[in-house]
């Protein structure tokens, strides 16, 4: 199987690549869908050296310090400078794991599985579809245009999700704020917990979904008036139907405020867009 340790900048050429692995500490790390031949190439390295190895059998691509593993990614404590600056750039249908301690990182162009892992830093989603799992400590995540499946978990980071039409779209939080601007298809289910961080959803004001948002303590306020707020001891409720149901739309708090907000039918955001 053939190695590279690199520890200067420099490319590296592959041949065929169907699931790629990455893990890095601190810098910049790009993931790209590309038609062209997949490579490496890294502009920036500082401390100990990344070691890429690559299956010719399998295809299985990985980039990463020796001592980091993809479970040991969120608990990483060890000292010392791991700097590295690096874009790499694999067919659009490759299994992606991308694990970044304080790195910023960008997955672009991706369908197949995505998996990302952060503890402090920036992770961005670009027109990433297929399955796709973020997992942060405090780090944000952004995604845009997403169209598949996406699973987010935080203790504080947040998330924001901008035109977004997800098939699932589930989101668990401790004290990180959800931000989700989404048009649903009927078959389209989110469903969203956290204990004190907000959410806030906004929807086409012509969606077709039910919903179902429950609070202990939080503040609740919708833009739709087929919906009915119910408060009692210890509970706030929204419920209702917007147009003809069939997408699903729940969310539940302890104390984390609820907001819907109304935005343009689906056909005029998509004449926006254009």
């Amino acid at each position: 199987m053939p190695q590279w340790t690199i520890d200067s900048p420099g490319r590296l050429t592959f041949g065929e690549v169907t699931a790629l692995n990455v893990r890095v500490v601190a810098g910049r790390l790009a993931v790209l869908a590309s038609d062209g031949p997949p490579t490496l190439e890294v502009t920036e390295v500082d401390g100990s050296p990344l070691v890429v190895t690559h299956n010719d059998d399998d295809g299985r691509l990985t980039v990463a310090y020796k001592d980091l593993t993809w479970d040991g990614i969120l608990g990483w404590l060890r000292p010392g400078p791991r700097r590295t600056t690096l874009t790499l750039t694999v067919p659009k249908t490759c299994a992606v794991q991308a694990g970044v301690v304080s790195a910023s990182a960008v997955v672009a162009g991706m369908e197949g599985s995505t998996g990302v892992k952060g503890v402090s830093g920036e992770i961005v989603l670009d027109n990433v579809t297929g399955e796709v799992q973020a997992e942060t400590v405090s780090g944000s995540v952004e995604s845009r245009g997403l169209a598949g499946d996406l699973s987010f978990s935080t203790i504080s980071g947040d998330l924001t999700v901008a035109e977004g039409r997800p098939r699932r779209l589930r989101t668990n939080t401790v004290s990180g704020r959800v931000t989700a601007d989404l048009e649903l298809e009927p078959t389209g289910h989110v469903t969203m917990h956290s204990v004190s961080g907000s959410i806030v959803v906004r929807l086409p004001h012509d969606v077709d979904t039910d919903v179902s948002v429950h609070t202990t303590s939080g503040r609740v306020e919708s833009a739709f008036p087929e919906l009915h707020i119910t408060s009692a001891p210890g509970t706030r409720s929204l419920r209702g139907r917007l147009g003809g149901g069939m997408a699903s739309l729940t969310a539940t708090t302890m104390s984390g405020a609820v907001t819907l907000l109304s935005g343009p039918p689906a056909g005029r955001r998509e004449e926006e867009r254009a």
